[in-house]
């Protein structure tokens, strides 16, 4: 039982006699509350028993008599004894409180019928048509619609092949707004310690047609071997799985029709390492002897290249690239003394602005 009997020999036993002065808290009795025991009763059968006060002995430095009461329970409160078992948590609706702060689709509400059913141009009738035009404009521009320049070079490298080693070049960019673009584009290549072999630019007007595609349209000129001007038609745009493809019809000054196709996908290694598998056909409606093309399948190319990317702008590749001369195209390549299958190894660098 707990008792503060060492401070009696202190204080006297005059204090001892006089517990009923202590004070009376009112009802707070912290050993009844909530199935809270006390110490007292865990320790006898018969609490009520229970007779010496806990703060007997505590006297007041005015009167000096004691003035805690004997009814409040200051011990420590057991909590090994209370029974959580016996909570309803059942009354508390956690539900509603749950609804009432979690708005569900229940809150939401469809726009009334006659949403939408207005003019197209009501506002016109408030602001004025001249307001509303400057208004609809400033959105146009403020969502996109504006003129960008970009500029890419997709392939800039060094091929190394046996015996005759040689360079290549593939640019393209285009200045425009999202549907309305001016595109140009310039490929050639040749052996080192001579003259440009193939070389050609384009100009091309571009409309977008399609979400990631666009019809292009425009001048191609050769600027190496026979002097050759095309018209061009061609289409540019995102496959699905991420293709990049970009297929032209050309038709030259003379009446030949050729075509060729390219496609590339960016496959990402780590996020700055990327592998591109390339491949590419040519095809001619005919046989052009003056340029070495045969009717068909004029040329295939394959590569592979692995780039990492320094930056997002600026990646160094390296990689390897197999081309087949086919058909009469591969006829027209032993004719000039060159073999129509050549694997090169390839180095160079690809960036954009």
């Amino acid at each position: 039982m707990r008792s503060h009997a060492l401070m009696l020999p202190l204080l006297g036993s005059a204090l001892l006699a006089t517990p009923t002065l202590a004070q009376d808290h009112g009802t707070i009795d912290h050993g009844q509350h909530a199935g809270h025991a006390t110490p007292e009763q865990s320790e006898t059968a018969e609490p009520e028993a229970t007779t010496t006060d806990p703060h007997a002995g505590h006297a007041s430095s005015a009167t000096g008599s004691a003035e805690l009461p004997n009814s409040m329970d200051h011990s420590p409160i057991d909590h090994s004894t209370m029974d959580h078992r016996t909570m309803d948590h059942s009354a508390m609706n956690h539900g509603q409180m749950e609804t009432s702060i979690s708005p569900g689709p229940e809150f939401e509400t469809p726009p009334p019928p006659e949403a939408g059913s207005g003019p197209p141009r009501a506002a016109d009738a408030i602001w004025g048509a001249d307001a509303m035009r400057d208004s609809r404009r400033d959105l146009r521009e403020t969502h996109g619609d504006f003129s960008v320049f970009w500029f890419q070079g997709d392939r800039l490298e060094v091929q190394m092949r046996e015996g005759d080693d040689g360079y290549l070049w593939d640019l393209q960019g285009y200045y425009g707004g999202p549907t309305s673009r001016f595109w140009f584009k310039s490929e050639g290549e040749g052996p080192f310690g001579e003259r440009v072999e193939d070389a050609e630019v384009q100009a091309l007007y571009s409309r977008a047609v399609a979400p990631f595609w666009d019809i292009q349209a425009g001048l191609r000129q050769d600027v190496a071997g026979p002097d050759t001007t095309y018209a061009v038609l061609g289409i540019q745009g995102l496959a699905p799985y991420l293709f990049e493809v970009d297929a032209a019809l050309f038709v030259s000054h003379r009446g030949d029709v050729t075509a060729r196709i390219e496609a590339e996908v960016d496959q990402r290694i780590t996020q700055r390492l990327i592998l591109q598998p390339r491949a590419e056909v040519s095809l001619s409606a005919q046989d052009v002897p003056m340029l070495g093309i045969g009717s068909g399948i004029d040329k295939v190319e394959a590569g592979l290249r692995l780039r990492y990317e320094i930056t997002r702008e600026f990646a160094p590749y390296i990689g390897v690239e197999q081309s087949w001369r086919v058909g009469g195209s591969a006829d027209y390549a032993r004719g000039a003394g060159e073999d129509p299958s050549v694997t090169s190894y390839v180095a160079g660098i690809r960036f954009w602005f």
